[in-house]
């Protein structure tokens, strides 16, 4: 049986340093938090041998608690995810 091992990230996609990237999109085209500008850092994990197997809008606390929705109606923007990789061990 085949053996994995798991990483957990909080990512977040922010201009200001995707902008230090190099990548082959043009991040001035770009919104400020747009989710491509995560890209580069999904492509250096997956060189590292790492699959995205979960991702989602996270809004992270102080003590990096995640806050869960409890409906109601609110909404809130987040640039941040919670995103868990896995690779063969």
């Amino acid at each position: 049986m085949e053996q994995w091992e798991y990483l957990t990230l909080f990512l977040e996609a922010k201009k200001a340093e995707a902008d230090s990237m190099a990548y082959s999109i043009e991040t001035e085209e770009l919104s400020v938090y747009s989710p491509q500008l995560l890209m580069p850092e999904l492509n250096r994990l997956g060189a590292k041998g790492w699959e995205l197997v979960h991702m989602e809008p996270a809004y992270v606390g102080n003590n990096e608690d995640i806050l869960m929705h409890e409906g109601g109606g609110s909404r809130r923007w987040t640039n941040k995810y919670f995103c868990v990789f896995k690779r063969p061990a």
